[in-house]
């Protein structure tokens, strides 16, 4: 019998084609699945890249109205964002500021209207502060940014995207500083020293000791921190092989400016005025108007050619006046001095500060502590604006002679200071005579020592601060050998400088105080706060005369009391920072409550 082989031929062409079919079903169902993953794939990844592109719009949004908000606390404090809010809500990008932003559609999701959400979220508190400024306290508020951003064309059924800032507005007490300049802060001081508390510069900081200086808390300049001299000192021609400079804490370079609130930047001269008289028709209610010491004085004292007059401040609301009856109980207003860094003759107005306490806590005070709503007076103004010509001696006969002359604010007998302590503001340079601040009840002294255990919170604020040691004699200051002894301030310290400059070194930190006698052999001990906010107006002489003085044993020390909120001086200064707090993308539509 014969087999027919077409038959299994076509028999094994049919398996074929039907196994083709199978493959080409099973490829075009892979392909399908591919296909759709991968569509899939790129819509999800078309749906991230615009999210996230949107996510960098709501973020662009928030840092607009941050830029806002910062410019204003700096400039005029917390008052001055709380004007503007509603502005911050519809501060967004603009197509008028780049092409780009008229993609995008921002929106406040508390009302659904065009711009961004922006709120107070909590009142004022003292807090401590975080990096690079932790180990200070200060009063801060914090505000919520919340921006909301949609592509106008967006593919993905209206994606949103939603970014959340959370900033602090901070106010820094700046007497918790050991060392803080407002602008390059040199030291280079020759024998070793020690720096005890933070230091900050709102510019550069050069340090070229000529043995060692350590520096053991934090250090930080909005500039840079270099070891060598500021260009345009004179010692920069001596050379220091090996100078010692020895950071215990961090020292940050290029780190936040601190600012006062005074209305405009923190150039020298702006920052001069909250010394300064107001003048006439000064609003009370703009930023340098609340930095003014002399708007936060219990007690006005301004001398002119033709008067005296001692008022109440302009805080309490009346202006009550203090007869010459009581004034003259302790103060003098004709008193002559020499400045031999000046050159110059100085008519203090000389406050006794015994004297004061003792009237201002007896019930002959008119300016009242009941009045006042604090236990006594404790923060005094200051200010000479008599002409610069006065009787300086007579001549044998008899007749006046008259000299060219500066004015000075004269602090005698200051060893025991009110209860509530005391704030001496004036726009003139200030002599210190002798011990001040060292008891609290005429048995305990802080005298001699880097101890503040019976100290009350004390500042000196003025265009200079001299210190004239306790054997100062007001007659001998003219003699060539005035001769120092031993001597204790305990006070912070903020006045102005002679920058280096024109052939001359500044002095730095280390002749930040001005001295006018032989201190050779004898000792200052400072314990406090050394703030230098501006240039000197009026004792504007360079530090490094001949035959001036001679510098003590500086056994200097920061004054911890003032890390305590209740152990700070009267209306010390605030400086401000914005504090970043908190980044975060946030649920779309998500109103904070």
């Amino acid at each position: 019998m014969k087999t027919s082989s077409h038959r299994l031929q076509r028999r094994s062409g049919g398996y074929a084609l039907l196994l083709v079919l199978v493959f080409l079903g099973i490829s075009t169902m892979l392909l399908t699945t591919i296909m759709n993953w991968t569509s899939e794939t790129s819509r999800l990844t078309d749906r991230q890249n615009e999210y996230y592109t949107s996510a960098d719009a709501a973020e662009a949004a928030t840092e607009k109205v941050l830029t806002r908000v910062s410019a204003d606390y700096l400039a005029g404090g917390e008052q001055a964002v709380i004007n503007n809010l509603a502005t911050y809500k519809s501060t967004i990008p603009l197509a008028a500021d780049n092409p780009y932003w008229g993609n995008y559609l921002f929106k406040n999701a508390s009302d659904g209207s065009q711009g961004v959400y922006v709120v107070r979220a909590t009142n004022w508190q003292y807090t401590v502060l975080d990096i690079p400024f932790a180990g200070l306290s200060g009063f801060q508020a914090t505000y919520r940014i919340l921006s909301n951003a949609q592509l106008t064309n967006s593919r993905n059924a209206n994606l949103t995207a939603a970014v959340q800032q959370d900033v602090g507005l901070d106010s820094i007490p700046i007497f918790q500083f050991a060392i803080f300049y407002n602008q390059d802060l040199e030291m280079n001081p020759s024998p070793p020293m020690i720096v005890g508390g933070k230091v900050h510069a709102n510019g550069n900081i050069f340090t070229l000791p000529s043995s060692s200086l350590t520096f053991s808390n934090d250090v930080t300049a909005s500039g840079f921190i270099t070891n060598t001299f500021k260009p345009g000192d004179p010692m920069g021609s001596r050379g220091v092989l090996n100078p010692v400079v020895i950071f215990d804490g961090a020292h940050d370079a290029y780190s936040s400016t601190l600012n006062l609130p005074v209305g405009g930047d923190n150039s020298s001269s702006n920052v001069n005025q909250i010394v300064q008289l107001p003048p006439a028709g000064e609003t009370n209610t703009s930023p340098l108007a609340h930095a003014r010491l002399y708007n936060e004085a219990d007690m006005i004292i301004v001398i002119s050619d033709t008067n005296l007059t001692i008022s109440s401040g302009p805080a309490l609301g009346t202006n009550i006046s203090v007869s010459s009856n009581d004034w003259s109980q302790f103060l003098v207003d004709t008193n002559i001095i020499t400045n031999q860094r000046e050159n110059s003759y100085v008519r203090t107005t000389r406050l006794d500060i015994g004297k004061f306490r003792t009237w201002a806590e007896s019930g002959g005070n008119p300016i009242t502590p009941s009045l006042l709503g604090k236990s006594t007076i404790n923060i005094v103004y200051i200010a000479d604006k008599r002409t610069s010509t006065a009787a300086v001696g007579v001549t044998t006969n008899g007749t006046p002679i008259f000299a060219s002359v500066e004015p000075g604010v004269e602090l005698i007998n200051g060893q025991q200071l009110p209860k509530a302590g005391l704030t001496i503001a004036t726009p003139d340079p200030v002599y210190i005579v002798g011990d001040y601040n060292t008891t609290s009840d005429g048995a305990n002294f802080s005298k001699g020592v880097n101890s503040t255990t019976f100290t009350r919170p004390a500042a000196v604020l003025g265009d200079s601060i001299n210190v004239l040691s306790t054997a100062w004699v007001d007659a001998n200051s003219l003699s060539p050998t005035r001769i120092a002894a031993d001597t204790t301030i305990n006070a912070a310290f903020l006045s102005g400088i002679v920058p280096t400059g024109n052939g001359f070194y500044s002095g730095g930190v280390e002749n930040f105080t001005r001295f006018l006698e032989n201190w050779s052999g004898k000792n200052f001990y400072y314990n406090g706060s050394m703030v230098v906010m501006f240039n000197s107006q009026i004792a504007k002489a360079p530090y490094g005369g001949a035959g001036v003085y001679s510098p003590p044993s500086r056994h200097w020390a920061f004054d911890v009391n003032f890390l305590d909120v209740n152990k700070l001086p009267p209306a010390t200064p605030q400086v401000l920072l914005i504090d970043r707090l908190a980044w975060l993308f946030q649920r779309p539509g998500y109103v904070p409550l």
